[in-house]
């Protein structure tokens, strides 16, 4: 699988502009089939999605180092994922980053990605259950938010967790192209957006977590 992680890298996040060593370093060391399913494993390096259940994907390689360069992470910086999935995108996140959280609202998704990211000793990063859409106030505020779903406009909790000179990073529109919006939190009630690039996401929805 080394062979076929140095190609995607070279391939389809080098080669497409994103060049930053502390990503590509990142990319590298990170084992993608330790995230999708075992029958897909020898597809795991292909240029596509691919399912991880619960009717969810994990995302394109260079989607998710896109979002991750517009991101902007320092070493230092306490990082929210909405949308963890798979957990794949929250561990790239954890080599360049102080902190990650990641939240995903389908808990059997949620449990699997904590299993992965603590059989691959990344003790700085922690998968929750829960509603991504309401953030994680008890740990806010962050240097950085990637939401891997598309919405309207930015949850309203994302953007007050924000640190200032806090990036959030979300695609939004409606239709089947979305704009990859970058957010910067200039104040304590001012904020502003640049469009990236044409992306395409599954809608962000509301999610709940059993109560025990």
């Amino acid at each position: 699988m080394l062979e076929q992680r140095e190609r995607m890298v070279e391939q389809q996040i080098i080669r497409r502009g994103i060049d930053d060593p502390r990503i590509v370093d990142a990319f590298r060391a990170v084992p993608r089939e330790a995230f999708v399913p075992d029958d897909l494993r020898e597809h795991a390096y292909e240029d596509r999605p691919l399912p991880i259940g619960e009717g969810q994907t994990i995302s394109q390689p260079y989607i998710v180092a896109a979002m991750i360069e517009a991101a902007n992470i320092g070493a230092q910086d306490r990082i929210l994922e909405v949308g963890a999935g798979s957990g794949y995108a929250a561990a790239i996140m954890s080599r360049l980053a102080g902190q990650v959280f990641a939240i995903e609202r389908h808990e059997v998704l949620a449990k699997q990605a904590q299993e992965r990211i603590e059989a691959l000793g990344y003790d700085n990063c922690t998968i929750i259950a829960g509603d991504g859409m309401e953030g994680l106030s008890h740990e806010a505020p962050f240097d950085a938010i990637l939401v891997a779903a598309r919405g309207l406009t930015a949850p309203p909790p994302l953007l007050e967790q924000l640190a200032m000179g806090g990036r959030l990073i979300i695609p939004l529109g409606t239709g089947a192209i979305q704009h990859l919006t970058r957010i910067v939190r200039k104040g304590p009630e001012s904020w502003e957006s640049e469009n990236l690039a044409e992306v395409r996401f599954v809608p962000l929805l509301p999610g709940s977590v059993p109560q025990e």
